[in-house]
């Protein structure tokens, strides 16, 4: 059975990825216990846990609230998700086996046919997958695990770019080239096509920062 605690953690922060809980909002621990239907306890617990994440900020005598980045932040953090990336990937190339790349393959198929029919969340959801394989067959946890602390703090931003004129079809030549390069086992390209990638994303961000922060 699940715990109150995870329910509560899991509706804020859904909650706050898709952008319900806008940045800097704050979250009303009285209203959250109703809205979710446990105690306003299990709502402290479920804040302090996203806080760890840094999706919340919690101050003292002033309560918690949806934590907001500023352009520069947010630049910083694909900077070091970009190299982080570049590592994951090189690492991958050499332990990628062919039912993998099959997997990576049937899966760009798919993110291609939601992307024909503007099915973006669908689209997104198999962007994860795809990136996914990669952080399997890298077999270094550490770096992953660091990769997906930033994925996170910084999705809601991310999945905004899809909206930018031209960045979904972009992404979706992005995500091939990778792909390519993964199958040629040709590590320099890998980690050149996955660190370009990333650099493309922290470039749509800086260029629209007015739309997607």
């Amino acid at each position: 059975m699940t715990r109150p605690v995870d329910i509560a953690y899991q509706f804020i922060k859904q909650k706050i990825l898709d952008g319900t809980f806008q940045p800097a909002q704050k979250l009303n621990e009285i209203d959250l216990s109703s809205s979710i239907g446990v105690s306003r306890n299990t709502v402290k617990k479920a804040l302090f846990k996203l806080q760890q994440e840094q999706l919340v900020e919690i101050k003292d005598n002033i309560g918690a609230n949806v934590k907001s980045y500023t352009l520069d932040e947010v630049i910083n953090y694909f900077e070091i998700r970009e190299v982080l990336e570049g590592l994951v990937a090189s690492r991958a190339t050499a332990n990628m086996t062919e039912l993998q790349l099959e997997e990576m393959s049937e899966t760009l198929k798919k993110m291609e046919d939601h992307l024909q029919n503007n099915r973006y969340d669908e689209y997104s959801k198999l962007n994860k997958v795809f990136h996914g394989i990669i952080y399997e067959a890298s077999q270094n946890k550490q770096a992953v695990d660091m990769i997906k602390v930033i994925k996170t703090q910084l999705s809601r931003y991310q999945i905004r770019t899809l909206l930018v004129p031209g960045r979904n079809q972009n992404s979706f030549h992005e995500h091939k080239n990778i792909l390519a390069a993964l199958k040629s086992r040709d590590e320099e390209s890998v980690k050149k096509e996955i660190m370009k990638h990333i650099s493309n994303i922290r470039n749509t961000i800086r260029e629209n920062s007015s739309f997607l922060l």
